[in-house]
């Protein structure tokens, strides 16, 4: 039995109601990294407005999901896998979408600079997290990830446990010249992910073994059809927090994407205890497209909290609403557990609620026209990759070098 202050980590409300008690704790001048300019935050809003218009004049914004990435170079690469599915049903191809989503999103932790891959089909060279997941859909519409060979598209618990390094190093095109960062941390994310869902056949099926099985045991709870994506994102955190190999563990519990910070004080168990979810979340904000596809209406999106990353995170910084104490130097890299990362990545998700009604003014919107999950594909990601850009040519690292083993960033 999950001891109840554990369990209660395991959603967004957690995630920010925690990060906000960070941004107290800087406000306060309490911390030995950062203090924040709250009135940066107009410059930040300007800024991301820019570049939403920019990317979309009509304000016709997509959620902020794997599945843009998906048309990196502009091309529509879903659509073509679609037509290999049975046409009249859906419940099956939310199934597909889901196991697509899931295994790309797991791979989809920073690259590095070094590290590309060439398309084929298209001639395309791509980087970075649009180049993560065309290699990942290509190795999904190759079978990769299933241990039916007549039965390719599809992943499933047999096939992630036997994901070996070269595998996976062969399908991603992986050379001693272009090494992606965290290879072996992400073979080991999709060995447990294939151990996860053998343990939860309540929630991934009880026949084939597969992410996909989510959307069966969560149609029973979508009432009337209305899924709220709290809901998606609890059932993953249940399902698979035991994944992540440098998720913290307190009193036996595995608990995922948590750091600490003396920011947080509490009388119990949690203690100092900050959670991010951040994967999660992100592959939460990229199956809402597979439940809608499938006619469900899922609701409460701003109960879901910004992603606590680089491009976001880095934003804030080159824009100066987060300021460090010290010079930030390029060859310090700070461990993802370190106070000072978790203080940033809290610092972001509080920072991030409070950008949002500002840039939503600038743009003439409301929040149920620009959810958060607008926001970030408008928005602060593409926008905190262009400042970064700017400030650090040519390949635009983050402002913060991050030592990550390829299971959070």
């Amino acid at each position: 039995m999950i001891p109840p202050e554990l369990a209660a980590l395991r959603s967004p409300a957690a995630v920010r109601s925690r990060c906000h008690l960070v941004l107290d704790y800087v406000l306060a001048g309490r911390s030995a990294h950062f203090t924040v300019d709250e009135a940066a935050l107009g410059t930040v809003a300007d800024y991301v407005a820019e570049v939403t218009r920019q990317a979309y004049p009509t304000l016709d914004i997509p959620y902020h999901s794997r599945w843009r990435h998906f048309d990196a170079g502009g091309l529509q690469r879903w659509p073509a896998l679609e037509q290999r599915l049975p046409t009249n049903d859906a419940a099956e191809r939310a199934r597909v979408m889901i196991d697509l989503a899931v295994v790309s999103v797991l791979l989809d932790a920073g690259a590095g600079d070094a590290w590309y891959y060439h398309e084929e089909a298209s001639g395309l060279t791509i980087g970075r997290s649009e180049g993560l997941a065309v290699a990942s859909l290509r190795m999904f519409e190759a079978g990769g990830f299933s241990s039916d060979p007549k039965v390719p598209l599809r992943a499933d618990a047999g096939a992630l446990m036997r994901i070996d390094a070269d595998t996976l190093a062969r399908h991603f095109q992986v050379s001693e010249a272009k090494p992606p960062v965290g290879l072996e941390g992400r073979v080991a994310l999709l060995n447990r992910l294939g151990h996860a869902l053998a343990t939860r056949r309540d929630l991934f099926g009880d026949g084939v073994i597969r992410p996909g099985g989510l959307y069966d045991a969560l149609f029973d709870k979508a009432p009337l059809g209305r899924l709220p994506a709290p809901t998606i994102l609890e059932a993953l955190l249940d399902g698979l927090s035991a994944i992540w190999p440098a998720g913290l563990v307190v009193e036996g519990v595995a608990l995922g994407d948590v750091g600490r910070h003396p920011g947080v004080e509490v009388p119990d168990l949690s203690n100092h205890l900050v959670p991010f979810h951040k994967l999660s979340q992100w592959l939460t904000y990229s199956l809402l497209e597979p439940f809608e596809a499938a006619g469900f209406a899922v609701t409460d999106l701003d109960a879901l909290t910004a992603l606590p990353e680089y491009r976001n995170g880095g934003l804030l910084i080159d824009l100066g609403a987060i300021v460090p104490r010290t010079p930030l130097l390029p060859e310090q890299k700070q461990p993802v557990g370190s106070e000072m990362v978790v203080e940033w990545r809290a610092l972001t998700v509080a920072l991030m609620d409070r950008l949002a009604d500002p840039v939503r003014e600038r743009l003439g919107l409301d929040a149920s026209q620009f959810p958060l999950a607008k926001m970030l594909q408008g928005g602060t990601w593409a926008a905190g990759r262009r400042i970064a850009a700017e400030r650090r040519p040519p390949a635009g690292p983050p402002p913060i070098a991050i030592d990550a083993d390829g299971t959070v960033f």
